[in-house]
């Protein structure tokens, strides 16, 4: 179970949530970017590479027995702000479709450069799993 948090008399922001509270297990993802499970690129545009790493997150986590809506917090890594904001419908509907909801902290931030030369985003996550989920293991 998890709760948006918005104080008494702010305006509700809209993409995603000031803050979250939630109590449960506990699961870190890393960066993930926009190759697909055989670390290839299959795409060399922005939103091709988003949607790809919000999948590689929504996998990491089905893996710990989450699903998206343990999401509690996301960070963008973006090497180009203008083809990110060019990119927000087709990311916007894939993020409905994968994740489902906008309940969840996140923050966006331009880098000069990602580790891997043709990634233009990199999506980092952490969720929390309620108590009384089944937690699966690798």
């Amino acid at each position: 179970m998890k709760q948006a948090l918005l104080p008494a008399g702010w305006v509700k922001p809209r993409g995603y949530a000031n803050g979250v509270a939630a109590s449960g297990t506990q699961v870190y993802i890393a960066g993930q970017i926009g190759w697909d499970e055989n670390a290839r690129f299959t795409s060399r545009e922005f939103g091709a590479q988003a949607v790809q790493a919000l999948r590689n997150i929504v996998a990491v986590l089905e893996t710990a027995g989450g699903k998206p809506e343990h999401l509690v917090r996301i960070t963008w890594y973006v090497t180009d702000k203008q083809e990110y904001l060019a990119s927000l419908k087709e990311i916007g509907a894939a993020f409905r479709e994968l994740i489902g909801d906008y309940d969840i902290a996140m923050s966006a931030v331009q880098v000069v450069a990602l580790m891997e030369d043709d990634a233009k985003v990199e999506i980092e996550a952490t969720a929390v799993i309620p108590d009384d989920a089944h937690l699966t293991r690798q």
